[in-house]
């Protein structure tokens, strides 16, 4: 009868000569393993090419099952060292390095073609081997001038989509990480997860029942193990809690998830065509906003932290608005939206959305102001030392507009002096204007998302709301959008965050 493979290697083992008399001799329990994987077709596992060589099975025999079946486990060369101690010859030592070649660097992909090495070759080299390194256009072009063809450059470009790195997620036990939007799994009892996150940029989400959602973008460079820190806040806090943020020390507001009438408001005249037409957006996600504008004081805090400097002081006229900066409850001024976006990104947050903006500014209402104007904002027509009608002085001549404006000193004033909005919200209209995060596009609101509309991919403009101090009430309002180039530090120019909530 046919026996089968496992057979025929017991049965050889029993009637193979004795080395001592009375005494048959016995292969390591991993020697018998790496038979029976090699019977079975498996890759070999460490401790079986170990016994092998222990046993004393010939290295150019062995090298050719490695070839065959391959092996399980890197060779390190602590371990590929051990196996010539125990009688490994360099055939074997080298079939072991070749059947689980490293992943190629930066500098050895480059070196190929310095030596000289043909296209085609190297470009199969990448395949087989891999690289370790995301490569970026600027190292593409770098093999482009040393030689290599478009070949080369397509196989480097694919295996560079394909390199992970490793992010040891710490959190709450039993937290679900999600990566992309995609089910990781769930941190263990100790609340660690390590999952293998191609290189680049990831969107990370980590959920909890009975725990705010952790949403926090991160970057994955090398292979290198990358410790990411996501400490799970309690449940989700109701419409209108206020907390305030340890690090810039300004207090912030949640708004829930909702749904909103975005665009021009119903019975608004003064309406242009950027804001229409009016629109429904579902925001899904609730977020904490500045219950203020960014005041000096919280600025300097930055400023401290971080090494930066203060702009130029605001002037209006040749007349200063805050003297040396020396009063911190005004709003921060002269922000282009790069320093606008830099302070919220310190402050553990980001600029908002244009939709959250509004969504927050409107306070539940749907007119084009949430209350009464001369009651929730500084505006040009009360913002000086008499009250004016700037509306007739901007019909009449808007050449000495501002000049008549500075000779009533006209200024910017202390935040949460006004009343707020129903959500309970200072200055969402007048005082400072507003950097959001979105490009501007006068035809954005023709197609855009219903939920979570986040702006024009690109742009050359960006978007300042709630205007400022010296506007007239036609600007004034909830729905009105300021297209500004984002480098322009004016001396109305600021900013309100919304913030992670993570302490």
């Amino acid at each position: 009868m046919a026996w089968p493979p496992i057979a025929l290697y017991l049965l050889m083992v029993m009637t193979i000569t004795p080395r001592h008399a009375g005494a048959a001799p016995r292969l390591p329990a991993g020697a018998l393993r790496a038979q029976a994987s090699s019977a079975e077709q498996q890759p070999l596992a460490k401790d079986e090419v170990m016994d092998l060589v222990a046993a004393g099975m010939d290295s150019a025999e062995l090298a050719k099952k490695v070839e065959k079946l391959g092996i399980n486990f890197e060779p390190t060369e602590a371990y590929l060292q051990a196996l010539a101690k125990a009688g490994a010859q360099e055939v074997l030592l080298q079939a072991l390095r070749n059947v689980n070649p490293k992943p190629l660097t930066r500098a050895q992909v480059l070196k190929l073609i310095a030596a000289g090495v043909p296209s085609a070759r190297a470009a199969a080299l990448v395949k087989q081997h891999g690289i370790d390194f995301q490569a970026d256009d600027k190292y593409l072009h770098e093999l482009s001038v040393a030689g290599a063809d478009e070949a080369l450059i397509a196989a480097v470009r694919g295996a560079s989509k394909e390199v992970a790195g490793e992010m040891l997620v710490e959190t709450s036990p039993g937290a679900a990480v999600y990566l992309d939007g995609e089910l990781q799994g769930q941190a263990d009892a100790k609340g660690e997860l390590e999952v293998r996150p191609k290189l680049g940029a990831h969107a990370v989400k980590i959920s909890l029942a009975g725990k705010q959602d952790f949403e926090q973008s991160v970057t994955i460079s090398s292979r290198e193990a990358t410790r990411f820190e996501a400490r799970l806040q309690d449940g989700a806090p109701s419409a209108g809690a206020v907390r305030e943020n340890p690090r810039d020390g300004l207090k912030y507001v949640w708004l829930p998830a909702g749904t909103f009438l975005m665009g021009c408001s119903s019975g608004d005249n003064g309406c242009v065509d950027d804001e229409k037409p009016a629109h429904n957006v579902t925001l899904t996600q609730g977020f904490w906003i500045g219950q203020t504008e960014i005041t000096v004081a919280a600025y300097k805090r930055f400023v401290q932290a971080t090494g930066s400097s203060m702009p130029p002081e605001p002037k209006f006229n040749a007349q200063p608005l805050n003297s040396g900066w020396h009063d911190g409850a005004m709003p921060m001024v002269g922000l282009s939206w790069a320093m606008a976006q830099e302070y919220c990104v310190w402050a553990g947050g980001r600029l908002p959305t244009e939709a959250e903006w509004e969504y927050a500014a409107r306070g539940g209402t749907t007119l084009a102001r949430y209350d009464n104007l001369e009651d929730v904002a500084w505006y040009a027509d009360n913002s000086g030392q008499s009250h004016i009608d700037s509306t007739a002085m901007w019909n009449q001549d808007q050449k000495t507009y501002f000049q008549k404006l500075g000779q009533n000193g006209d200024g910017i004033h202390a935040v949460a002096q006004k009343r707020p909005n129903p959500y309970g919200l200072f200055d969402m209209l007048g005082n400072a204007s507003e950097w959001v995060r979105d490009w501007y596009d006068p035809h954005y609101y023709q197609n855009s998302p219903t939920q979570d509309p986040a702006g024009p991919p690109t742009g050359t403009q960006r978007i300042l709301r709630g205007w400022c101090w010296f506007n007239s009430p036609f600007t004034i309002r909830v729905s009105h959008r300021g297209p500004s180039d984002p480098n322009v530090q004016g001396n109305a120019c600021g900013a309100r965050c919304v913030w992670s909530g993570n302490r």
